[in-house]
């Protein structure tokens, strides 16, 4: 898979695409991803990618100018290096069906909510372009000329698209075949089938006043399992109800749920 970021600032990027997970399927070669200077796009010596807003609503926006040109630029280069590859191998998606496995996206405040059904369905395919806002805003003719989904990481203002754009590499790169050494492990996280996680534990057994959960030590896979599926539902109930409206429960998820309204009602 290929993450294509177009952002004014890119050195933002170069710590964390370098650590942990993320460094490690890079240098893999799991994935490739390239931050591209938005900067590099413009054609006026002071490298301009921000103007004021018509209207006289207070900030700056992103011109349209130079991320029509960077996108356009990013696009012929993933399809020259898709091509390179179909020569290789036989067995590639042709190159007509590429847009079908691309899709680009502005990292906005009012876009719609960036869920784990999101990172699956970009897990999915061959490039992922995000676009990073900042300052006001963007120029609307992006999202509408360069067809560009609009996505939040959520409810809230932060200075640029930089980090919610780490926020969505971060979650698809990891649902990439290979990049977990075991994707039990994403599986088994939070609102990958919808609920919270359960709660986890590590040695020591006993520390201070607390102690490990008997099942969990007691080797009984069937009621290690029971337990984290109810621990599970608990943590969704306290935590998020709203996403129980969403998930597939069982009757016996249902009776336990039952049990933990009553239990609170007295």
């Amino acid at each position: 898979m290929r993450i294509d970021i177009l952002t004014a600032f890119p050195g933002v990027f170069a710590g964390p695409f370098g650590e942990s997970i993320v460094g490690r399927a890079c240098r893999r070669d799991l994935v490739d991803v390239f931050v591209h200077d938005l900067r590099a796009f413009t054609t006026d010596r002071h490298k301009t990618v921000d103007d004021y807003a018509y209207g006289g609503s207070p900030g700056m926006v992103l011109k349209a100018e130079p991320i029509f040109t960077g996108v356009r630029h990013i696009r012929k280069q993933a399809d020259a290096s898709s091509r390179a590859s179909q020569v290789e191998r036989a067995d590639r998606v042709d190159a007509s069906s590429r847009n079908d496995r691309s899709r680009t996206v502005l990292l906005s405040a009012r876009g719609r909510p960036f869920v784990q059904d999101t990172a699956r369905t970009f897990a999915e395919l061959d490039q992922l372009v995000l676009i990073c806002g900042h300052y006001k805003g963007v120029d609307e003719r992006v999202a509408t000329g360069l067809g560009a989904e609009e996505y939040s990481v959520g409810d809230f203002v932060v200075t640029g698209g930089e980090i919610p754009a780490m926020m969505i590499a971060d979650a698809v790169i990891r649902l990439l075949p290979g990049v977990l050494g075991e994707m039990a492990s994403a599986v088994t996280d939070s609102h990958y089938e919808g609920l919270l996680g359960n709660a986890v534990y590590t040695r020591p057994e006993h520390y201070q006043e607390w102690r490990v959960p008997e099942v969990l030590l007691s080797g009984h896979h069937g009621r290690i399992e029971r337990w984290e599926r109810q621990d599970a539902l608990k943590k969704t109930y306290q935590h998020r109800p709203d996403l129980l409206e969403t998930v597939e429960l069982t009757g016996e998820d249902l009776t336990y749920l039952r049990t933990l309204q009553q239990n609170e009602n007295g």
